[in-house]
């Protein structure tokens, strides 16, 4: 990692523990009410972002500017402060920001802090569902729910043919390409819940998740968690997943092998 001093894991662990109980209060008291939406590819498409997103972003770039004023900070709606530190933090203020515009209750917060530009720690809050999950190490990683914490730890032990697969395209795939990878189309079992999804598979109950065109506010809070849980995690091509992309993650080694095999026609 880059020489990172694993002793201050406990002080940046600590602060994103707190900042997942600030943004839920934070949501139940400021934005649990009705958001205007705005369409950001004007008609080309559809990718929503609300009010809510950009208020959230505030929030948290406010939270990290106080405690770590001179980190960097790089947020999806308000982009890149740039300092000299080794230290950023990654922020997509609303994941699933879909989910959250129809009253879904999987979207959620996520918040990485990167050493270097490698993500060390991530924070996936859900504050409808009103759990977190957080790992507090490379090698240790919890959801807390109900005041309660349980340790995060993938279904390593379960072979490719019983194992379940989550996947979505995101629109991203042609249905020229999509033929393909008919194999890995054909084993798809279950669709994804955004960020909720890799944290399902951290819990053990799914065991290979596969995403398309994961921006790096998507991807960097989720490395660490299901890292410290046990999983693999790089893209299609088998690359480190810290530039985003296509994105698969999966309970073992031998399993991450069988999956990229069906997807290597359209490896990075």
């Amino acid at each position: 990692m880059n020489n990172f001093d694993t002793k201050k894991y406990p002080v940046f662990s600590s602060f994103l523990n707190q900042l997942a109980k600030d943004l839920t209060k934070f949501y139940y008291a400021k934005l649990d009410k009705p958001f205007k939406i705005t369409n950001k590819m004007k008609g080309k498409g559809y990718d929503p972002v609300t009010t809510s997103d950009k208020t959230f972003e505030k929030f948290i770039r406010s939270k990290i500017s106080k405690r770590f004023p001179d980190h960097q900070i790089i947020g999806e709606e308000y982009g890149h402060k740039n300092t000299k530190s080794e230290f950023s933090w990654v922020i997509d203020p609303i994941d699933g920001t879909r989910s959250y515009v129809v009253g879904n209750p999987s979207w959620s917060n996520l918040i990485s802090l990167n050493y270097n530009g490698e993500p060390i720690l991530g924070l996936a809050n859900f504050p409808k569902m009103k759990k977190y999950y957080l790992n507090v190490n490379k090698n240790t990683a919890y959801v807390f729910e109900n005041n309660k914490k349980r340790k995060l730890k993938v279904n390593s032990k379960l072979n490719f043919a019983n194992s379940k697969l989550a996947a979505a395209f995101h629109n991203q795939l042609t249905l020229k390409q999509q033929s393909k990878i008919q194999k890995f189309i054909k084993r798809m079992q279950f669709p994804c819940f955004d960020a909720l999804t890799y944290c399902q598979l951290a819990e053990g109950r799914l065991e290979m998740v596969a995403q398309c065109a994961n921006k790096i506010w998507d991807i960097h809070p989720i490395m660490p968690i299901v890292r410290a849980s046990g999983a693999i995690v790089t893209t299609w091509g088998n690359r480190n997943p810290v530039v985003g992309g296509n994105i698969i993650v999966s309970n073992n080694k031998a399993n991450h092998k069988q999956i990229l095999k069906l997807l290597k026609p359209l490896a990075e």
